[in-house]
């Protein structure tokens, strides 16, 4: 089979005005970036059709290091969707640098089931990022500004929180010592940079509703403590408003369109496993204010992005998704149960039978939050039909629906099925209200708590010393009513990486707490879970090639 920028190449683009033209987006709406990709201007949204139109979440089970294919899943559905006649757009984060030339490789779906321009996507796009980088930055270059012309005065601050972010994999990063060289350099001082996806910048733009929501938010970002210890913000430094007008362009949706020419809106990228790991709420209220059907996808394993779209997400904006896919593929379960390697893709009924528990959990966990489920076989040329039977029947006998999906290499056609079930899912037996894993009422303490026994399975939480620190500040800034974000290895339910399948009555190890009052959420950062990711032996930088004015091993 072709790569998948060998296909992304050979698909035939609309101009992006012919896209929005089927989505009834007039062309005043449109600020076109080239011919194939556009910024949405706020004024489609509509909520009236936000309200009526039917919202689908994409959510996997616990992931491979070669990933279980969500984006791929997501982009199929919508393909499928519009196939079988219902006006339906992919609602995408955008991808990070860092994983694109990190480990991950590209994040623009893959095979015949891509988002196009496939390149641009995942190289600079539209600039999103490198707006949110510069915010982030402009603001701890004010910060130490301020600082360094304070020093002697009472209006000093007692401890600078706020750091520095980069859109790249870099360890060597993650601590580092500014302002060396002498007083005119600065003020030296111990910091380190996260990477942008992990930026409250990133969250507060993917959690506001408007320019004006999106301000509020800035101003609400804790820099720092004063020296009386309470906290110093975005507005009492005095530059909400400058850090928002570098974000006026970067709050607008992005459109463009998949293999098939099928409409598709790409915004926002925080990570799920160090962030809350779903695309803006704009972004997802503007597909769903053009388009019947909206799929939408939350990162990694549902015990990270689906626990966050649903208790942070669709809290904060209202929002109520009709059904949710959950991916799922043969490799991915036998993993679970202890394979490795090529063992993975050989035909093992039995190891097949005992990875199941993984996907188990996450079945029930989502029926807990009151979802109805349409399970995913993501398929492989590896897959055999005893082993598809096996879980067609497993996961119906659990309530969930279950498709087949090859819109890998048949594109639209290949998610036929999964279209089908989702609809069907949608008509017969709709999603209930959710139920939220802990009420805003509860400590933080508690809504840790609450997740760690009732998504992880964990026996008990340990809480660090430094915890105590900010659990205290918590509450004297009467912040405790905020959602809580858990940063946590997105391989395993529990904080380990290493341990997979289902455990249970495990230890779930808060190491910091990270007050994010801007975007409205606590982190709560667990194990060795790093804001900072590092690269690996082999990056997949190694195999990109630029000659002739073509890009080959960007996948």
């Amino acid at each position: 089979m072709k790569t998948d920028i060998e296909i992304s190449r050979e698909a035939t683009l609309k101009p992006i005005q012919e896209i929005a033209n089927g989505l009834k987006i007039d062309a005043e709406h449109i600020i076109p970036y080239g011919k194939t990709k556009a910024k949405i201007g706020l004024s489609v949204l509509n909520e009236e059709n936000i309200k009526k139109n039917n919202l689908i979440l994409v959510t996997a089970l616990s992931p491979t290091k070669a990933g279980v294919g969500k984006t791929v899943t997501t982009v199929s559905a919508s393909l499928g969707l519009n196939k079988i006649g219902k006006t339906c757009v992919a609602a995408l984060r955008e991808p990070s640098l860092g994983p694109v030339f990190g480990m991950k490789g590209g994040a623009a779906g893959g095979g015949y089931a891509q988002v196009l321009p496939m390149e641009d996507i995942n190289l600079h796009f539209t600039g999103d990022f490198h707006a949110i980088t510069t915010a982030n930055n402009t603001i701890a270059a004010l910060l130490d500004n301020y600082q360094y012309n304070h020093i002697n005065s009472d209006k000093a601050l007692k401890q600078i929180t706020w750091k520095r972010v980069l859109d790249v994999n870099d360890r060597s990063l993650r601590f580092v010592t500014t302002g060396l060289g002498g007083r005119t350099n600065g003020l030296p001082q111990e910091t380190g940079f996260d990477i942008t996806p992990a930026s409250e910048i990133m969250a507060a733009l993917c959690l506001s509703e408007n320019f004006d929501d999106l301000q509020l938010r800035i101003e609400r970002i804790i820099l720092g403590y004063k020296q009386d210890n309470t906290p110093f913000t975005v507005k009492d430094l005095g530059v909400g408003g400058a850090i928002t007008i570098l974000l006026k362009d970067a709050i607008m949706p992005n459109l463009v369109q998949t293999t098939e020419n099928t409409p598709a809106i790409i915004h926002g990228g925080p990570f799920a496993n160090i962030a809350h790991g779903c695309n803006s709420v704009i972004a997802t209220k503007m597909a769903l204010s053009t388009a019947a059907y909206v799929v939408t996808e939350a990162g990694f394993g549902s015990d990270l992005g689906a626990e966050k779209f649903l208790d942070i997400k669709c809290r904060v904006a209202g929002l109520q998704p009709k059904a949710t896919v959950l991916v799922a593929t043969t490799q991915a379960l036998k993993m679970h149960a202890g394979l490795e390697g090529d063992e993975t893709k050989k035909p093992n009924i039995e190891g097949l039978k005992n990875g199941i528990p993984n996907l188990q959990r996450h079945i029930e966990n989502l029926q807990g939050f009151g979802q109805s489920i349409v399970v995913s076989l993501n398929k492989f040329h590896f897959d055999v039909q005893e082993e598809i039977d096996y879980l067609r029947s497993w996961c119906e006998s659990k309530g969930a629906a279950f498709a087949v999906n090859d819109a890998f290499t048949k594109g639209g056609e290949g998610a036929i099925e999964l279209a089908n079930k989702i609809v069907e899912t949608v008509e017969k037996n709709p999603s209930k209200p959710i139920n939220f894993t802990y009420e805003l009422t509860d400590t933080i303490e508690q809504k840790i708590e609450e997740i760690a026994t009732r998504i992880y399975r964990a026996g008990k939480v340990e809480f660090s010393s430094k915890c105590k620190t900010v659990l205290a500040r918590i509450k004297k800034n009467n912040l405790g009513n905020l959602p809580v974000c858990i940063a946590k290895t997105q391989y395993s339910f529990t904080d380990n990486a290493e341990i997979y399948g289902a455990p249970t009555d495990h230890t779930l190890h808060v190491q910091d707490l990270v007050i994010n009052s801007g975007a409205g959420f606590i982190v709560a950062v667990c194990g060795e879970i790093m804001r900072m990711p590092g690269l690996p032996k082999e990056p997949a930088a190694n195999g990109m090639t630029f000659k002739n004015g073509i890009i080959e091993g960007l996948s």
